[in-house]
C-alpha cells in the first residue's frame, strides 16, 4: 500500500491537499486546492512507479506518461473532466484536472435499489447519449484515446445535471502498429465492466469495442441495479451452451430495442459488437438494425413492442367481437331455445 499524501501537503509548491477522495495499488485521487488560482478546486490523480522494474522501463515508462498526460491536457469536451497540468515530485507522477462536484452513478443506482425502484429508462438514455459524446469525442483524437475504465463509480452527476466521465485510471493512445506502448496510467479494470481481450492483459489488442462493451456493461447495470456477470464467466456460460440473464426479465419495462442494443455491446468477442460508438448510437437511440453475424437481432421483437399500443387495441376488439358472436347462442340455449323452426321449404324438398 503506497504511502497516503496527509491534508495541508504542497504538492509543486502550488496545490494543497485537501481530502483523500480514492486509493489503489498504483496511488491515490485527491482533492486539491490551486493555490494560484483563488476558490479553484481540482482532482489529483497520483501514479507510484514500480520500485521493481528495470531502470529502462521507469524511463519508458516516464515517457509514456508525459506522452499521454500531453494529449489528455489537450483535450476539452463539456462530457470531460479538463486537465490542467501534470508533473514529477518526489518519484510519483501526477495529474491534475477538475474537480467535479455531485453524486457518481454508482451511488444513484445504489439509492434506487434500496428503494425497490429502477431508473427510468429515458433518464439512463439521456445520460447514455452525453457519454456516447465524451466517447465519440476521445475515440476520434489523433491517436484515438481509449478510457478502458468505464463504470457507474467513474461517471458523475453534476448539479446541474451534466454526465462527467472522470478518472482517467486506465487511460491508453491507441496506436495499433506498436504493441510495446505502455500504459503508465493503467490500472486493474473493474472486472464485471471489462471485456476479455482486457481481462487477458494484452492491452496491444483493445480498441475502441473495449470501450463500447464497458459502457453496454454500465448501462445494464443503471437499467437493472445490477452489473452483469463478468466476461470470464459469461464466457464459460456460453460454452456450456447457457444462456445470459436478460435485462427483461429483470426490469420488464426495458424497451426491447434498448435491451438489444446493449447485449450487442456486451458481445463477447469485439466483432460481436457494434464496430464503432456512431454504430452504437443508431442502435441505442436510433431505429437501426441491430446485425450480429449476418442476422438482424431486433426486427420482429421491436416491431411488435414498438405497435404495442395498436396491437393491444386490435386484440380487445377481436375479443369484444368474438364474445358478442357467441354470447346469443349460449343465452339461447340457457333459456331452452334450441335455435331456429325448421324452414318448411327444406322439409318439403326432402
Amino acid at each position: 500500500m503506497t504511502e497516503i499524501l496527509t491534508p495541508g501537503t504542497i504538492l509543486w509548491s502550488r496545490y494543497r491537499i485537501l481530502d483523500l477522495v480514492g486509493q489503489g495499488g498504483m496511488g491515490a485521487i485527491y482533492q486539491a486546492e490551486d493555490l494560484r488560482l483563488e476558490g479553484r478546486l481540482c482532482a489529483i490523480k497520483e501514479v507510484v512507479p514500480n520500485e521493481d522494474a528495470s531502470k529502462e522501463y521507469q524511463e519508458q515508462a516516464q515517457e509514456a506518461f508525459r506522452q499521454e498526460a500531453s494529449i489528455l491536457a489537450r483535450l476539452d469536451h463539456a462530457n470531460l473532466p479538463k486537465v490542467s497540468d501534470y508533473f514529477l515530485f518526489n518519484g510519483r507522477n501526477y495529474l491534475v484536472m477538475d474537480f467535479v462536484p455531485g453524486q457518481d452513478l454508482r451511488e444513484i443506482i445504489e439509492n434506487a435499489r434500496h428503494k425497490g425502484e429502477f431508473l427510468a429508462e429515458k433518464q439512463v438514455l439521456t445520460w447514455a447519449e452525453q457519454l456516447l459524446n465524451a466517447l465519440e469525442y476521445l475515440h476520434h483524437q489523433e491517436p484515438p484515446v481509449l478510457h478502458r475504465d468505464i463504470k457507474p463509480s467513474n461517471i458523475k452527476l453534476t448539479p446541474n445535471g451534466t454526465i462527467k466521465l472522470v478518472d482517467f485510471g486506465l487511460v491508453k493512445l491507441l496506436q495499433p502498429d506498436d504493441n510495446r506502448t505502455i500504459t503508465v496510467l493503467q490500472g486493474r479494470a473493474t472486472i464485471q465492466y471489462a471485456p476479455l481481450e482486457q481481462i487477458g492483459g494484452d492491452a496491444g489488442h483493445t480498441d475502441v469495442r473495449s470501450d463500447i462493451y464497458s459502457l453496454g456493461a454500465t448501462l445494464f447495470h443503471l437499467l437493472t441495479n445490477q452489473p452483469p456477470a463478468d466476461a470470464k464467466s459469461r464466457y464459460l456460460r456460453a460454452r456450456n451452451q447457457q444462456s445470459d440473464t436478460s435485462i427483461a426479465d429483470i426490469n420488464p419495462a426495458v424497451s426491447p430495442q434498448t435491451e438489444q442494443a446493449v447485449l450487442h455491446a456486451l458481445g463477447l468477442h469485439p466483432e460481436e459488437r457494434p464496430d464503432n460508438i456512431d454504430m452504437f448510437r443508431q442502435e441505442l437511440l436510433g431505429n437501426a438494425p441491430i446485425v450480429i453475424r449476418g442476422r438482424v437481432t431486433n426486427g420482429w421483437r421491436f416491431a411488435v413492442w414498438r405497435n404495442r399500443v395498436l396491437i393491444a387495441l386490435i386484440t380487445a376488439l377481436l375479443t369484444l367481437a368474438i364474445i358478442l358472436t357467441v354470447a346469443p347462442g349460449i343465452s339461447s340455449q340457457e333459456n331452452g331455445v334450441a335455435g331456429p323452426p325448421p324452414n318448411p321449404i327444406s322439409e318439403v324438398s326432402r
